[in-house]
C-alpha cells in the first residue's frame, strides 16, 4: 500500500516550530511496495541476499562466463575438501538474468590426471570446430601444475555435451612452459579480423600473447609489460566501442597497484592490438574498482544483445588473498563470494583517453521487495532513517555549498558506535568506504579505508550504495570510480543515518530498494 507522509527532516535539535516548518517545507515520500517479513529474533544468517555464493566449501577465481543456449554458463575455481584439503576444480552454474543461479555440480574434476588440479584459463565455443572434437565443441585452456615439476603449463580440455563435462585432451601440455615461474590464466578470443585465436597469459609482470589456428598448437607473438604492478594474473584482451564511436582494445589483468598508491584489483590499458601485439594509449594503467575485495575479475559479452562491443558484463571475487581464509560465514560451511554482476561501457574521458565505467544491471530489480523514498533531507551533523535493513541498494544526490565530509553510516549500531562509512571528504579531495568502525578480515588494521580522488571544487556527487550482509558496492558518480569492500558486521546492526560535518550538506532523491 502506497502512502504519503510529512516527516521532519533537520539534523540537530531545534524548537518545536521550527521543526514544523522544516517538516512542511522538505516533506519526506515513503512508499512501501511490499511489506518485508518480520522477525523477532533473527538468527544470524551471512549468506549474501543477491550476490553469488558457494553452495559449500570453498570458492575463488570466476572463469569468464559463457553464453550458450539461453544462458549464461558460470565456471569457477571450487574446494570441495576445504579447509582441511588443497585443490581446486571447476564447478558451474548457469543463469538466465546474472543474479538467479542454478548449481550445475563440477564440469572438470580435480586429480584426474597425473598434472593434478585445474587452475584458472578460459572456455570458448569452437563453432566452426577448429580443434578437431565437432561444430560447437567447448575448448576450455586451462592452467594446470606439470607433473614435470610442478611447472605451471596450459592443458586443454574438451567438452561435446554442451559444457556439462568436459574431458582432458592429453597430459602433454598445449603450451609448455618456457622456462618461467609464473605462466598461468590463459584467456582466449577469436580474431574475426585474423581468423585466428588469441590468447593473453600472465607472465609474472609480463603479458604474453600468442596465437593458434586449432586451440592445439600455440605461437608465441609479443609480451606487454605492466610495470610497478606486481605478479599480474587473470589477464584478458577484448573490444569495446566507446560513446564517442572510437573502437577500443582493452587490455586488462588482476594486479598489485600497493607500490605506487594504486588498488590491488583489476587493473587495465586502452589501446590497440594489431594481431601480435598490443599498444597502449598511457603506460599507466587504469582501474576498474578501488576497493579491496575485487579480484580474479572477468569480462564477458552480453549474449542476449545483437550489439557485443557496445558494453559488457564484469564480474569478480569478493576476497583478497591478505586474509582470504578469514569469514564468518566458515561457521555455515562456506568460503566464497562474488561480486555484484556489473553492466561496464567506455567513455572518452580527454584526449585520446578512454576510461571504463561501471553501474549495476539492472536484473538486480527483480530481487527488490519493498522501496522507500526521501525527497529532500537537510543534514548539518547526523540523521538517522527511520529505515533499516542489511541487504538492500540505496541511491542519492548530494549537495552542499561548504562542507568538510558527507555520507552515510551504513549497518550501524543501535548505539551508533559501530557503522560502515560510505562518503566524499571534499577538504582532503577523495571518496571513500571505511570499514574502520564496523567488523572487517583485515586482521593487520592495514586495509581499513579505500579511496578515489575527488575534484575538491565540485559542490555535489551521486552515490549508488549496495549493501549486503557482508559487503558493501559504492557507484560513484557516474561509475567511473567505483569500491567494492568486504565488511564483518554485527548481524544487529542495521542502521542507516546521514551525515555532514563543516556544514550543511543536502541529500536528494534517497531511494532504498530492499531486497529479498
Amino acid at each position: 500500500m502506497n502512502k504519503t507522509k510529512k516527516a521532519i527532516i533537520m539534523s540537530a535539535a531545534g524548537c518545536c516550530l521550527m521543526v514544523l516548518a522544516l517538516a512542511i517545507q522538505y516533506p519526506v515520500i515513503s512508499k512501501t511496495v511490499e511489506k518485508l517479513p518480520r522477525e523477532a529474533s533473527p538468527p544470524p544468517n551471512y549468506r549474501a541476499a543477491y550476490h553469488f555464493t558457494t553452495p559449500d566449501k570453498w570458492k575463488n577465481d570466476p572463469q569468464r562466463p559463457l553464453y550458450l543456449d539461453g544462458k549464461y554458463h558460470y565456471y569457477y575455481l571450487y574446494n570441495r575438501d576445504y579447509p582441511k584439503g588443497n585443490g581446486t576444480e571447476w564447478r558451474q552454474a548457469t543463469s538466465v538474468d546474472l543474479v538467479h543461479w542454478t548449481d550445475e555440480g563440477v564440469a572438470i574434476p580435480k586429480y584426474t590426471n597425473r598434472n593434478g588440479d585445474p587452475w584458472s584459463g578460459s572456455v570458448v565455443v569452437d563453432q566452426a570446430g577448429t580443434a578437431g572434437f565437432g561444430k560447437g565443441a567447448l575448448v576450455a585452456i586451462v592452467t594446470q601444475p606439470s607433473a614435470d615439476g610442478g611447472k605451471q603449463e596450459q592443458y586443454l580440455w574438451y567438452s561435446t555435451n554442451r559444457g556439462k563435462t568436459f574431458r582432458s585432451y592429453s597430459n602433454v601440455p598445449v603450451l609448455p612452459n618456457p622456462g618461467t615461474r609464473d605462466f598461468r590464466d590463459p584467456k582466449v578470443i577469436w580474431d574475426d579480423r585474423s581468423h585466428k585465436w588469441i590468447m593473453a597469459l600472465a607472465e609474472g609482470t609480463k603479458i604474453g600473447f600468442y596465437e593458434s589456428a586449432n586451440l592445439k598448437n600455440w605461437h608465441y607473438t609479443g609480451g606487454f609489460d605492466t610495470g610497478d604492478n606486481g605478479i599480474v594474473e587473470c589477464p584478458e584482451l577484448y573490444v569495446l566501442r566507446a560513446d564517442d564511436g572510437t573502437r577500443k582494445w582493452v587490455l586488462g589483468a588482476s594486479a598489485n597497484g600497493q607500490a605506487s598508491g594504486n588498488p590491488s584489483t583489476y587493473a587495465y590499458w586502452t589501446g590497440n592490438f594489431n594481431g601480435r601485439e598490443f599498444n597502449p594509449d598511457h603506460p599507466e594503467p587504469q582501474w576498474l574498482d578501488h576497493g579491496f575485495d575485487w579480484y580474479g575479475g572477468v569480462t564477458f559479452e552480453d549474449g542476449s544483445s545483437s550489439d557485443k562491443t557496445g558494453h559488457r558484463f564484469a564480474l569478480a571475487w569478493m576476497n583478497n588473498w591478505a586474509y582470504a581464509d578469514n569469514t564468518p560465514t566458515l561457521r555455515e560451511g562456506f568460503n566464497g563470494m562474488d561480486s555484484i554482476v556489473r553492466r561496464i561501457e567506455l567513455k572518452r574521458s580527454g584526449v585520446d583517453t578512454y576510461r571504463l565505467v561501471s553501474k549495476p544491471i539492472n536484473a538486480l530489480n527483480q530481487k527488490v521487495v519493498a522501496t522507500d523514498v526521501f525527497e529532500r533531507i537537510d543534514v548539518t551533523g547526523s540523521y538517522t532513517l527511520p529505515v533499516q535493513g542489511d541487504s538492500y541498494q540505496i541511491e542519492a544526490d548530494i549537495s552542499w555549498s561548504d562542507i568538510t565530509n558527507a555520507g552515510f553510516r551504513l549497518r550501524e549500531s543501535t548505539g551508533k558506535s559501530r557503522h560502515a562509512d560510505v562518503g566524499v571528504y571534499v577538504k582532503g579531495g577523495y571518496t571513500y568506504v571505511s570499514r574502520a568502525l564496523t567488523g572487517h578480515p583485515d586482521k593487520s588494521g592495514t586495509r581499513l579505508e579505500s579511496r578515489a580522488s575527488f575534484d575538491p571544487g565540485r559542490k555535489n556527487i551521486h552515490l549508488n550504495i549496495l549493501v549486503d550482509k557482508l559487503s558493501v558496492e559504492v557507484f560513484v558518480d557516474d561509475g567511473s570510480v567505483v569500491f567494492s569492500n568486504v565488511i564483518f558486521p554485527d548481524w544487529k546492526d542495521r542502521g542507516i543515518t546521514l551525515y555532514s560535518d563543516g556544514g550543511t550538506a543536502i541529500f536528494r532523491n534517497v531511494v532504498i530498494k530492499h531486497f529479498k
